[in-house]
This record gives C-alpha cells, sequence and structure tokens, in this order.
C-alpha cells in the first residue's frame, strides 16, 4: 500500500453527480441518431454526431473529477480494489461480447451452411453451394474475393505483438520508479496502435475497392466487418485510454505502487491483442 492510500479514509463516498444521468441522455441521443441515419433520415447524422459529442465531453469530466479525487489522497485501499473488481467484469462483459460474435461466425460457417446446402433444401436453393465466402446463390450476393492472412493481417498480428510486449516493459519500468523510459515505452505502444489502425483502414478500403467485399457481402462479409470494425473500434478506444495515461504520466501522475489508471488500460490492451489472435487465426485463415 503506498502513503498516499493509508491516508486515504476508509472508503471514499463520492457525492451526487450529474454525470450518470448526462451520460445516459447523451447515449439514448446517439443511438436514435444511429437507428435514424440507418434508415436514411436526413437529419440522423447530425444527431449522432452531436450525441458523440456529448459523451466524449461527458466522459472527459467524469473521468477528470475521478482523477482529482484519486490525486487528491481519497482513494484507498478498499476503492482500489473496487476499481480492479470493475476493471475486470467489464473485460469480462467484453469477452462475451466477442464470443457472442464468433458464436454467430461459427453458427453461419459450420451449421447453417451445410444445412442449407442439403438435400431437403435443394428445391429451395437449388443453386446454392456450401462455399464459405465467394459467390452467393444466384441474384442474392454479387461475387467477391475473401480475405486472406497475408500480408496486411500477418503485419497487423506482429504490430499488436510488439505493442503487448512495449507496454509490459512500460509497466516494468513504471514500477521501477523509471518514469522517463515509461513513458517511451508506452508513447511506442500507442504509436503501433495507431499504425495498425492505419493498416486496418487501407484494408477496408482494398476490400471495397478492389475485393467487392463489402457489409452486404452476404453472411461472410457481415461477420468479417462486424469481427474487425469492433476490434478495431476497442484497439482505438485502448489507443485513446492509452494516450490519457501517458498524459497524466507526464503530468506527474502515479507511483511504482500506486497506478491502477495504468494497470486498467495495459489490462484491456492485452484483452484486445488476445481477441485479435482469435480473429486471425479463425477469420483470415479458417
Amino acid at each position: 500500500m503506498s502513503s498516499q492510500q493509508a491516508k486515504a479514509p476508509h472508503y471514499f463516498v463520492p457525492g451526487p453527480s450529474r454525470w450518470p444521468m448526462m451520460a445516459g441522455i447523451s447515449m439514448l441521443i446517439t443511438m436514435a441518431g444511429a437507428s435514424a441515419w440507418v434508415n436514411g433520415a436526413a437529419w440522423a447524422p447530425y444527431v449522432n454526431i452531436f450525441g458523440i459529442l456529448m459523451v466524449l465531453v461527458v466522459l472527459y469530466y467524469w473521468f477528470g473529477d475521478a482523477i482529482k479525487e484519486s490525486e487528491s489522497g481519497l482513494y484507498g485501499e478498499h476503492v482500489d480494489r473496487s476499481y480492479r473488481w470493475s476493471m475486470s467484469w467489464f473485460i469480462f462483459s467484453e469477452v462475451m461480447f466477442f464470443a457472442a460474435f464468433f458464436g454467430a461466425l461459427f453458427y453461419a460457417r459450420s451449421i447453417t451452411m451445410p444445412w442449407l446446402a442439403d438435400l431437403d433444401h435443394k428445391v429451395i436453393w437449388p443453386d446454392f453451394t456450401a462455399h464459405w465466402g465467394g459467390v452467393g446463390p444466384a441474384g442474392t450476393v454479387e461475387s467477391f474475393t475473401t480475405m486472406g492472412p497475408f500480408p496486411i493481417p500477418t503485419i497487423n498480428t506482429l504490430l499488436l505483438l510488439s505493442s503487448g510486449v512495449t507496454l509490459t516493459l512500460s509497466h516494468h519500468a513504471l514500477r521501477a520508479g523509471h518514469r522517463q523510459k515509461t513513458a517511451v515505452w508506452l508513447f511506442l505502444t500507442i504509436l503501433l496502435g495507431a499504425v495498425f489502425m492505419g493498416f486496418q483502414a487501407y484494408e477496408y478500403i482494398h476490400a471495397y475497392t478492389e475485393l467487392n467485399l463489402k457489409l452486404t457481402s452476404g453472411i461472410y462479409g457481415s461477420t468479417f466487418f462486424m469481427l474487425t470494425g469492433f476490434h478495431g473500434f476497442h484497439v482505438t478506444m485502448g489507443a485513446i485510454m492509452l494516450s490519457v495515461v501517458l498524459y497524466r504520466l507526464l503530468r506527474g501522475h502515479f507511483t511504482p505502487t500506486n497506478h491502477f489508471a495504468f494497470e486498467g488500460a495495459a489490462w484491456y490492451w492485452h484483452f484486445v491483442d488476445v481477441v485479435w489472435l482469435g480473429l486471425y487465426v479463425v477469420v483470415y485463415w479458417l
């Protein structure tokens, strides 16, 4: 336990806050705009963007309050334990989130597709063959080329694995009290994540313009873009978390024994790395 934690109250109870209510309102506006956008409403993009900006503003001030409370010595051992449990359950919820998408991919590829191609369904889909990707029944899906593991997915795998190493080195440097090394390794981690996202954006452009692989390309296209797209979103969120941690580190926050914000963001980043390994094997190789 750090000296700051030792001086903290037994358990800190925050006062009333408007941020939970504001977060709910901003997310409601965001989703209302998104749902209207996919249904072609002309005003929806502006509402959606306004809602996203509201969410970002709420998070900025809400997390800012938490940072001020932590730096003023109000968080003790019990609050630290609560944060650890909360982050653990949050990551578990994300695990189940991706498990649902992996389950949908498995069900479509290994159960539904052979089932639709069997003898009983030849009357309904006479032209359907149990081939994953490429061509659907006549007149339903445009022909497209599936995405292979080379070169971009493999490069992205190396980038994320390398970022896990640099983040671990940064954590060890922080625990040893070497703040400059911590900042350098952390910056490299964020940079590797940014390069990963750049390659993924290029991969999407390549898929749409050269492979004719789109979100509307049958179950293959929808599962491909849902899995890789949501993973890319998580990489972006993880990079934002690590950027905030880097900013706080440069401001003099954290000690070798009291730095859960760093650890929580690191847990999330390693989780994103593990999910990508599953995606790399299941989506690009199988």
